[in-house]
């Protein structure tokens, strides 16, 4: 019987999920709200509410980029979103899932050995640390994030990890546009080129989510992301 995750990704995304991948999701369901009660991951943790505002929110991604055979890294993952999804969706990828918080990545862990995906790897560093290591800094097709900074800040995370030619997707609510309009200097700056900004529509959901589409044109200057905490006090913004 074709499960309702199975029909809304097909519907929406055109992501055909087997019966194998749809129990796998079951599963991190499960495995989410057990430890949601020893720590805080996430706020949501109904089932109806994860599968449409974790579950299609991360799957929503493969409708702007092309995921087949990637190396993708997922900054600030949290509870391993829109990372995590991903991975299980599209076996093929190559996922880093980054976290500062180690308590979340032993929850990340955990689910990663408890479903069995070889596709996932995990980072435990701050994203302007992981920006600076060479086994990461420009290694990335794709680069992700989502609810971890206004895009000014964000951009100096995300864009040292991806390689030229590769994108950066920073998913967003309300005020994508706006935040756009902020980071005209630090796309400058740090070799961005702002493609697009696709809306979202979720069942269920009132507004839609924002995907925020930039390619990485050029070299990030080695002076960027600048140390712990910089990029957020002192965004790049003219």
């Amino acid at each position: 019987m074709t499960s309702i995750l199975q029909q809304q990704a097909a519907d929406l995304f055109n992501i055909t999920l087997t019966d194998a991948q749809s129990a796998a999701f079951d599963t991190l369901t499960t495995e989410l709200a057990e430890w949601n009660e020893k720590m805080n991951l996430t706020a949501i943790t109904e089932p109806d509410a994860v599968r449409v505002r974790h579950y299609l929110d991360s799957l929503s991604v493969a409708t702007v980029v092309d995921l087949q055979d990637q190396h993708v890294i997922d900054v600030g993952t949290g509870a391993g979103f829109p990372g995590l999804p991903l991975a299980m969706a599209f076996p093929g990828l190559t996922v880093t899932l980054n976290e500062a918080t180690g308590k979340k990545l032993k929850y990340i862990e955990h689910v990663v050995s408890a479903l069995g995906l070889s596709n996932v790897k995990t980072l435990h560093a701050r994203a302007e640390e992981a920006g600076q290591q060479t086994r990461h800094r420009a290694k990335y097709d794709l680069v992700l994030a989502r609810a971890v900074a206004r895009l000014p800040a964000l951009l100096e995370y995300l864009l040292p990890l991806a390689k030229v030619g590769g994108a950066v997707i920073a998913m967003k609510g309300s005020t994508a546009f706006i935040e756009a309009d902020d980071s005209g200097e630090a796309l400058r700056v740090l070799g961005g080129e702002l493609k697009d900004i696709i809306p979202i529509r979720l069942p269920e959901m009132e507004y839609d989510h924002q995907l925020v589409i930039v390619e990485k044109v050029k070299k990030t200057p080695g002076a960027y992301p600048r140390k712990p905490g910089t990029p957020t006090r002192e965004p790049l913004m003219e």
